[in-house]
């Protein structure tokens, strides 16, 4: 097979980006479709995505405070209808238990679409006092939403995720920990992830069910679609009342406690993909990647070529994660072509010429420059060149972004920007639900956030032009 004739059967990007994403997720090997409709199979290269994602953020909580804990995946109906916003948010997403074994059960259980109601009661019994305060729970897990139209890892009906709940003494300290966790999903999708985020709070329309603030971090695709990568909300004491969530402060009165919550997803993976893919296929930052460097010999029935190959692939598995790929079924050329599709940020070629030289071969998937480097220095060298790549792909995200961020002072504006640039459009806003609603019945845009760092554009609003004083972020989103 040819190089070009295997790079065919991965759907041009700019003809068809729907299609090309789901060809990488399928041909690279992360996911696969089931049986059980609107749910995906995770495969083995897919899933080392998602732990070394797990991992990162895990170490980051614990930094923090926070402990692992876990809840059940069946919640009482009468749970869930404690708190009145929260179930009609999430109503129309619920999937139901209804018999166990042969018998109708006495309550209906959901499978949790999230577990802020659960875990509201259990912390309700664990706490007592200021002293038993903070309580910073989280738990990884599945959670299952009855979407309509699923996309693997983007929206499907089961994912994995991770949720966090916690219980604090005083708002100032909820609050801080809201946004202290915000910028814990930042830190990853920037610096991990190489994709750079647009962090601010959601407008009461798109805040979660229940919420009291919801603040967003935004990501943008490279076909100019935003996807929202991580929220965190502020609860107050919504969830606390309802759920007699009480403690003794300090002065001997019973108080009710302040929540938050927050979660990422298995949909980061979705976002990995579709910030980073080419024609080639995969292209995956080297601090998040399964596999940071493969090695493949050429030649391999030439004496000492093996032999050299696994000396080599010892040296660097000690520092780096490493593949040694002894297919010998496959030539040279099919293995460059498969291990690109995949995204695996350096390939390391190693054959006879290149022992004699004493070198190998050195080639990086996002730029595919080659370059010759003395086997004496190949572990100092590929340290440098996994960090020049993972720089690299966060600066050509953020050149996509900065090209399709446009600005707008009129409705008709927004919906230009939108069909001929596609991507975040900056406009003032006046507030009113009423003008949100309109622009997204035009443009088929939702406000992504009210950005932390606001700028001043004009004075009114796009729609109404009604006085407007903060700026808003609108894009189309998966």
């Amino acid at each position: 097979m040819s190089k070009n004739e295997f790079v065919k059967e991965i759907t041009d990007i700019e003809e068809n980006f729907p299609q090309w994403y789901t060809d990488v997720v399928l041909k690279a090997e992360l996911a696969d479709y089931t049986e059980t409709k609107g749910f995906i199979a995770i495969r083995p290269y897919g899933y080392a995505i998602w732990e070394n994602i797990q991992n990162y953020m895990d170490k980051k909580f614990k930094e923090i405070g926070i402990t692992n804990l876990y809840m059940p995946v069946l919640i009482p109906e009468s749970l869930l209808n404690k708190e009145k916003d929260h179930i009609e948010g999430f109503a129309p997403e619920v999937a139901w238990v209804t018999k166990g074994g042969e018998e109708e059960l006495e309550e209906n259980l959901c499978i949790r679409p999230t577990s802020e109601t659960i875990m509201s009661t259990m912390y309700a019994k664990w706490i007592n006092s200021w002293r038993d305060l903070p309580l910073m729970g989280n738990q990884w897990c599945n959670v299952l939403r009855w979407e309509k139209e699923t996309r693997p890892f983007l929206r499907s009906r089961e994912f994995l995720w991770q949720e966090g709940h916690t219980v604090h003494e005083t708002e100032k300290e909820a609050k801080e920990l809201t946004l202290k966790m915000l910028d814990v999903y930042a830190d990853l999708i920037e610096n991990v992830l190489a994709i750079p985020v647009l962090k601010g709070r959601k407008t009461e329309k798109e805040k979660f069910a229940g919420a009291e603030e919801t603040y967003t971090v935004e990501t943008l695709m490279h076909d100019g679609r935003a996807l929202q990568a991580g929220t965190s909300h502020y609860f107050g004491q919504n969830f606390s009342k309802p759920f007699n969530i009480k403690f003794q402060n300090r002065d001997g009165k019973d108080e009710y406690a302040y929540q938050t919550s927050w979660g990422s997803t298995t949909r980061l993976i979705g976002a990995i993909i579709m910030a980073h893919g080419d024609n080639r296929g995969l292209k995956l930052p080297p601090r998040v990647a399964p596999i940071q460097a493969v090695i493949v010999p050429i030649a391999m029935h030439k004496e000492g070529v093996i032999d050299k190959a696994q000396e080599l692939n010892d040296i660097l598995k000690v520092k780096y994660r490493m593949k040694l790929d002894l297919r010998d079924s496959y030539s040279p050329g099919f293995k460059f072509n498969d291990w690109e599709m995949r995204g695996v940020p350096v390939r390391i070629e190693i054959g006879p010429k290149d022992i004699e030289n004493n070198q190998a071969v050195l080639v990086r998937r996002d730029t595919l420059e080659k370059e010759f480097v003395k086997l004496d220095c190949i572990e100092e060298r590929l340290g440098e060149l996994l960090e020049k790549i993972q720089k690299n792909m966060f600066d050509e995200c953020l050149k996509i972004r900065n090209n399709r961020t446009t600005v707008a002072h009129s409705l008709d504006e927004i919906l230009k920007n939108l069909e001929e640039n596609q991507g975040y459009v900056k406009t003032m806003w006046c507030g009113n639900v009423e003008c949100e609603n309109k622009i997204k019945e035009v443009t088929g845009a939702h406000s992504r956030c009210i950005p932390f760092e606001q700028e001043y554009l004009d004075d009114k609003c796009p729609v109404c032009g009604e006085k407007a004083e903060k700026m808003v972020i609108w894009g189309r989103q998966y």
